[in-house]
């Protein structure tokens, strides 16, 4: 089948398409929206300058964090500027700063939030944008915010963006029904505030309703009102064409381009609503709309932050932007979702079947598909991930770092991809052939559309390929099974990722955390005197006691017990009385419940007390073990990196006493000689036993000198602890620096020696180490040694001959299953005879199911020829059962494939046995599980053929 339909538009975009024709006609008048006031800034300069000014307002510019949410199981991808904020909302965190600027890279594509489907047909619609921000935790609030968004839109001073006050709207929240018979009123505060600043008090429009104008992190927790920004595009830019309408019209002329969140109220359970003790602020810019009204566009995609990527595109397929709406939407479709892929390949998120990854390749293949609308039947996308890289540069220096990697992922699901496609195309004819069968016998065919379902979803054929082909051939098709196909496949996404609702800190903890941190002794040392109870917090409630016997959490004002970050575990050990004389608890382990306090998990053996001054004592060798370990990782990383390619990316890691855990990016195996290498490379730096070197300075200084950050680590903007193993003869100085909270040996000689133990896939392009160090590894080659030399004395061999005794072993048993199975067949060739005793006539064929004791699945195919010219034409269906499981093969001779397919017959024998199977249509194999339904299943083949008989003849 040809792949031009490929190029033909989804049936259900057609209303889209029709507003992006209009959109188009529309791009000359555009520059009327632009004021002449305004300032006619990049896109790079409007980060720059939201940024600068919220700094020179006293505000500290945060980095955006990952798109892979950090420690929130609620989100699939970040989606906001705050969400990097949300613990500090929640009290949870506490920072070294209360005002806060950000531009967040944000992605919109899965879940909750899903605008896949829309991109590319509308004027604002992305997968992948950018959230200028600035947030208040418990400093300023409505007055001081709507000052801020005032002057930073409104003013003409440099390093403002001048926008014309005739052309702007400010919303508040009109009021609403929070809980039956309870009503919030209207935001008259923040009202007052923005006439107070210089907005004409007939532009500031109270809107009811919490639909609008309030907002809530979940159905508990923070919530506010919130005051939005909108600017009247003009005329030229209604969606229905309308010229006269006022604001309030949905039509597209009045567009939000800021919006300001009021957190002002704590909602329960129940749904009450009560005044947070330090109300905060969250705001949220979109950078692209931005952009559209400061350069005088009508859509977001006309901006300089979108066209050097369309024409690049429109450069690849030789479609010129503006000839087509079909292909002006594909070319924004690349433009659009060859940023989300390379953001996303470069935070870690790899293409797989499920969760992010999923959605990752769906965005790919939407690009491929839209691709090869426009012809471009090569691989493409990963060249305009490269030109991403060099757009966002100045932004996003780490997409740069990382492109290499980012490219390989991209090219090597395309290629992919391409190849689904043909298997989907295959799996299409096949489904096609009797339903042409039926049509050419003059009966109604229809084809399901469950089966266009899969197809659309397993092998990514467009659902307009699909139905266009249909149409060519004459066969109905079933729309509404699709669709509810659909829906369910959409249902189950969005519960995936329901995710579990993340709760305010505990009052006790985050009131505790205002005033106090604990002080980490943990570095200096397995054990401190004389450190205070400051506070016992118990499943009921915080106590002032805990008595002998009871568990509970223990806060100590300075703590020898590491506790459980970076993914080193937590210490465990003993509180004692500062005489050492008298046990008083057990240590299980310690956390941070919020950001600096550290909570002890405790069991009690004698009565705590807040204010009992204890001596705490964490297991000093199980210590000794973590540390050797965390060095170890940070050893094997550098390896990794310096052995496979600075594209591997860390993806998790556990740091446990009897083992470490690191999983990286890596696209295939790691091979034995590759392994072989990383071992050695990592004991050679044991051996060189540099000294371990630890420093504290600013982030940004960390990553310029080189440091690496972890995957899953929060790190603040000052104080971050960087670890560094030195190495004299690197042009660097050093082997490997990290940023990292962890412990670590003095020396790196201190490790004893390193064994990889485990190499193993674990999800779509991340692969996974285990490895062994110290005493540990020493025991696995104590054990491996004891293990071979105990096979050396069975085999009596001396140890050094064991490999080729192995080698003559293994091929004696092969020589002697050989000879076995050679001996069956002949017994089964010779009982011929005795299975055809089962054939049966149906409907003038023969018919024939039958089990053959003591075969393989290749000693069933050796069957097939002699049984062929014994029994003559007809069908046969075979099974034998090897190791607990079905082997199954089915025969249609040429002259009945007409009206028989052996795939088929195979398929539904194999789904009675628990299994799946298939094939061409006069030979076919499947498998099964269930060995106690065989005698059953071979007995409904006849009635099974004789109903394809029957099915055939109408």
């Amino acid at each position: 089948m040809a792949l031009a339909h490929l190029r033909r538009p989804r049936p259900e975009l057609q209303e889209l398409l029709a507003a992006s024709r209009d959109a188009l006609r529309r791009v000359g008048a555009s520059a009327i929206i632009l004021g002449e006031n305004a300032k006619m800034l990049t896109g790079n300069e409007i980060r720059r300058t939201f940024l600068d000014y919220f700094a020179q307002n006293g505000h500290r510019v945060v980095r955006s964090s990952s798109l892979v949410p950090i420690g929130d199981p609620t989100l699939l991808f970040t989606n906001a500027g705050m969400n990097q904020f949300k613990d500090v909302f929640l009290g949870i965190e506490q920072r070294e700063y209360k005002r806060a600027a950000s531009a967040q890279k944000c992605v919109r594509a899965g879940g909750k939030h899903n605008d896949l489907e829309n991109v590319g047909f509308t004027n604002r619609h992305h997968t992948f944008f950018e959230m200028l921000g600035n947030f208040s935790f418990g400093d300023y609030f409505k007055k001081d915010a709507v000052a801020f968004a005032w002057e930073l839109v409104t003013s003409s001073a440099a390093g403002r963006f001048g926008l014309p006050l005739d052309k702007l709207y400010f919303t508040v929240f009109g009021g609403a029904e929070i809980v039956p018979g309870k009503k919030l009123p209207a935001d008259e505060e923040a009202a007052k505030h923005w006439i107070a600043v210089g907005a004409p008090k007939e532009r500031v429009i109270a809107v009811p309703g919490l639909k609008e104008n309030f907002w809530a992190m979940g159905d508990t927790g923070p919530c506010g009102p919130c005051s939005e920004i909108f600017y009247d595009m003009g005329a030229a830019a209604s969606d229905a064409g309308h010229k006269e309408c006022k604001f309030g019209c949905e039509c597209g002329r009045y567009v939000e381009i800021w919006n300001l969140v009021f957190m002002q109220f704590n909602r329960d359970a129940a749904g009450s609503v009560t005044p947070l003790p330090k109300p905060s602020i969250d705001t949220g810019a979109g950078l692209e709309r931005m952009a559209a009204v400061l350069q005088g566009k009508i859509s977001n995609y006309e901006t300089d932050i979108f066209r050097p990527l369309i024409e690049f595109a429109s450069k690849l397929s030789g479609k010129a932007y503006g000839a087509a709406p079909e292909s002006d939407a594909s070319l924004r479709i690349l433009a659009d979702h060859s940023r989300a892929s390379a953001f996303l390949i470069s935070d870690g998120v790899m293409p797989s079947n499920e969760g992010r990854g999923y959605v990752l390749r769906k965005i790919i293949r939407r690009a491929v598909r839209h691709g090869r609308m426009l012809g471009l039947e090569r691989p493409f996308l990963f060249e305009m991930a490269q030109q991403v890289s060099q757009q966002m540069r100045e932004a996003y220096p780490e997409l740069q770092e990382s492109i290499g990697r980012v490219t390989g992922v991209i090219r090597h699901e395309e290629e992919r991809f391409a190849h689904t496609i043909d298997m989907g195309l295959r799996r299409l004819e096949e489904d096609l052939a009797p339903l042409l069968r039926q049509k050419k016998a003059q009966a109604a065919a229809k084809y399901p559309g469950e089966k266009a379902f899969r197809l659309y979803d397993t092998f990514g054929l467009p659902l307009d390929f699909i139905t266009d082909t249909l149409r060519d051939q004459g066969i109905a098709f079933d729309a509404s099974e699709f669709d509810r196909a659909m829906a369910e496949q959409r249902e189950r996404a969005r519960a995936s990722w329901k995710g579990a609702h993340k709760e305010v800190a505990s009052p006790a903890y985050a009131k505790l955390a205002e005033t106090f941190r604990t002080e980490p002794d943990f570095y200096y040392g397995t054990s401190a005197r004389d450190c205070r109870i400051e506070a016992i917090i118990t499943p009921k409630g915080p106590a002032n006691e805990l008595p002998a016997g009871a568990e509970g959490e223990v806060v100590l004002d300075r703590t020898p017990f590491y506790a459980e970050s970076g993914g080193q575990i937590a210490d465990t050990g003993t509180l004692w009385n500062n005489e050492r004389t008298l046990e008083l608890a057990e240590v299980r382990g310690a956390y941070y419940p919020v950001t600096g306090l550290v909570a002890h998990r405790v069991k009690a053996k004698e009565a705590l007390r807040v204010g009992d001054r204890v001596a705490g004592e964490a297991d000093a060798a199980r210590r000794e073990r973590n540390k050797r370990n965390h060095t170890a990782t940070h050893l094997m990383h550098a390896a990794l990196r310096n052995i496979l390619g600075t594209h591997v990316k860390q993806a998790g890691s556990l740091v446990a006493p009897e083992r470490l855990r690191f999983d990286f990016s890596h696209f295939a195996a790691v091979d034995p000689a590759e392994l072989n290498d990383i071992e050695q490379q990592v004991n050679e730096h044991i051996r060189q036993n540099t000294a371990i070197e630890t420093d504290i300075t600013t982030l940004d200084d960390a990553l310029a000198s080189g440091a690496l950050a972890f995957f899953g680590d929060r790190y603040p903007e000052q104080n971050v602890r960087v670890v560094t193993i030195p190495d004299p003869g690197s042009p660097r100085g050093f082997y490997s620096k990290e940023l990292c909270g962890g412990t670590h040996v003095k020396r790196a000689g201190d490790i004893g020696v390193f064994k990889i133990a485990v190499e193993q896939s674990v999800a779509s392009g991340i692969r996974r180490i285990e490895a062994l160090t110290g005493e540990g590894a020493l025991a696995d080659y104590q054990r491996t040694k004891e293990l071979l030399a105990e096979i050396a004395a069975r085999l009596h061999v001396g140890e050094d001959q064991v490999g080729g005794a192995l080698e003559r072993l293994a091929q004696a048993q092969k020589q002697a299953e050989k000879q076995l199975e050679t001996a069956q067949r002949k017994a089964a060739v010779g009982k011929l005879d005795a299975l055809l005793e089962h054939k049966r006539n149906v409907k003038d064929v023969v018919v024939l199911a039958a089990q053959v004791e003591g075969l393989t699945r290749e000693g069933l195919r050796e069957l097939v020829d002699p049984l062929r010219q014994k029994m003559g034409p007809g069908v046969f269906v075979l099974a034998a059962v090897e190791d607990g499981r079905v082997a199954l093969l089915s025969s249609v001779t040429k002259d009945l494939t007409p009206r028989l397919h052996a795939g088929r017959i195979i398929q539904s024998v194999a789904k009675d046995l628990g299994g799946q199977g298939g094939g061409r249509p006069d030979l076919a194999e499947a498998g099964g599980k269930d060995t106690s339904n065989l005698k059953s299943a071979l007995d409904r083949v006849y009635a099974l053929v004789e109903g394809m008989l029957t099915s055939s003849q109408r």
